[in-house]
């Protein structure tokens, strides 16, 4: 099958029967929902790009495992130009959306299994890597998105998986059987498995020998029964409802989240990549978080270029674009934000192979740009904030501008330099809004904070890959330190 157009996407999606629930009702037609097809037009870029030339060695690349042209969400890495193509695309598509795209998760769950799979198949003689490999060429030739579930409740966090008072609070298996498992449990925070096809499952930290049941990971359809879906509510969410483009902010793209649960969902055999091989569990979570961590370097950057220019165009239309701070303020935010962006390419650079083949990130510098995404976004979003100027959380609806009565008030008084239109005004400083404080702030300034980790988890990763017994030996020799 040829590379899905963007309206392909959206027909397949609309085809899929989904239980999907949000404010206490059932969404029969999530595709047509005005809160949650922001979201899905998010993921419409993605194949709307792949189509076109300019765009083509950045959105698609030769499948070495089906020989035809795929977009690169459902590619293996081969090489660390792929891994650094991989970030160029995600800022791209930043850009585009100024929100997230939402294929990033199924990406990196992708390369995270497979080399996983490969070193647990060589210890157990187990055909976990047959398997996911059978599953992503047809992920590949169907053109499909992918949701990666990793996030568990998780309940007490002082206590492991079987310790919970209520076992379901990880994701397991509650029964094996000859032609496959049937598995119980929730993931949260699903960022896009509402727009997609398919979701691996992972397991969510390392395990012991006592948490072998929940040591899983495997793939299934988004609609497989027992599969369904609590919409996380957003900042601004239900602005979508009232028919106003002004007052959204980004009236066009968004994000969503969910709590997906599994009320004993069956999973066959063939798509099945760990069942009960505890030790691998830390592994997979390992890998999986080090991939993610580098897709921040890009997505973050691209919504970031967004919001930079948002900010710059507030400055002109409030008349103090030339003002020496506002000047500095700008020059901070594109130096964090590039900054974000060279943390990216440097942890792909220094990229090398699994045993697998595929490319996995350098550890290190991929949880020190996770670390710096964990803050830089927030110092940008204040900066853009503070240019805007308080008219930003103050500005009357939209529904007063359109008034007779109203709208040449407000025209009137919230006007800034002359040549610009008081509407055109309060479309930038929505958009800032959107961006800090609303449905994008999600995907931005808070997913910042808490996707792929929170920033404990990367320091955590930072002390182990950081190597102080090199350094100090490098110190100790400068120093010409001798030790018995």
């Amino acid at each position: 099958m040829a590379l899905m157009t963007g309206e392909e996407y959206i027909e397949s999606i609309r085809a899929m029967q989904m239980e999907v629930y949000m404010f206490g009702k059932r969404v029969e037609h999530p595709v047509d929902d005005p809160i949650l097809r922001p979201s899905l037009n998010s993921v419409r870029m993605t194949y709307d790009l792949a189509q076109l030339p300019e765009y083509r060695d950045l959105m698609t690349v030769i499948s070495p495992y089906t020989g035809q042209r795929i977009n690169r969400f459902t590619h293996i890495h081969q090489s660390t130009e792929d891994l650094i193509n991989k970030v160029k695309m995600q800022r791209l598509l930043g850009q585009k959306t100024a929100a997230c795209f939402q294929r990033c998760v199924g990406m990196d769950a992708f390369n995270a299994v497979f080399s996983t799979t490969y070193e647990t198949d060589k210890k157990y003689g187990t055909s976990y890597h047959e398997n996911f490999k059978k599953f992503m060429t047809y992920v590949q030739e169907k053109d499909l998105t992918v949701d990666g579930a990793m996030t568990d409740p998780k309940g007490d966090r002082s206590k492991a998986p079987h310790e919970q008072a209520d076992p379901d609070l990880y994701l397991r298996v509650v029964e094996r059987r000859e032609d496959g498992i049937v598995v119980r449990g929730a993931k949260a925070h699903q960022t896009g498995i509402l727009n997609s096809h398919e979701v691996i499952v992972m397991p969510t930290i390392s395990m012991g020998p006592e948490d072998k049941d929940y040591a899983v990971s495997f793939a299934v359809p988004v609609d497989t029964k027992g599969i369904f879906m609590i919409i996380g509510r957003q900042s601004c969410d239900t602005r979508k409802r009232e028919h106003t483009e002004i007052d959204v902010g980004n009236s066009e793209f968004g994000g969503v989240e969910a709590l997906v649960v599994f009320d004993d969902v069956f999973v066959p055999n063939e798509r099945i990549f760990l069942n009960g091989e505890h030790e691998f569990a830390g592994m997979l979570v390992e890998r999986f978080a080090g991939y993610h961590r580098q897709s921040y370097g890009g997505c973050k950057v691209g919504v970031g270029d967004v919001l930079i220019g948002a900010a710059a165009t507030a400055a002109e239309y409030n008349g103090v674009e030339k003002a020496s701070a506002v000047k500095d303020k700008l020059i901070e935010m594109t130096h964090l934000n590039e900054t974000l962006y060279a943390c990216g390419i440097a942890c792909s650079a220094e990229g090398r192979p699994t045993e697998s083949g595929n490319y996995m990130i350098d550890l290190l510098l991929a949880n020190v740009c996770k670390q710096n995404v964990t803050r830089y976004p927030y110092e940008i979003a204040r900066l853009a904030e503070d240019i805007a100027g308080g008219l930003m959380v103050t500005a009357p609806s939209e529904a007063d501008l359109r008034d007779e009565k109203l709208g040449p008030v407000i025209e009137k008084y919230l006007k800034g330099v002359n040549a610009v239109s008081t509407e055109n005004r309060l479309r930038i400083l929505r958009l800032i809004e959107n961006l800090t404080l609303g449905t994008a702030a999600v995907g931005y300034r808070t997913e910042s904070m808490h996707g792929a980790g929170s920033p404990q988890a990367q320091r955590i990763m930072i002390a182990r890959q950081g190597n102080l017994a090199h350094k100090k030996a490098l110190a100790k020799a400068i120093a010409h330190i001798k030790e018995d």
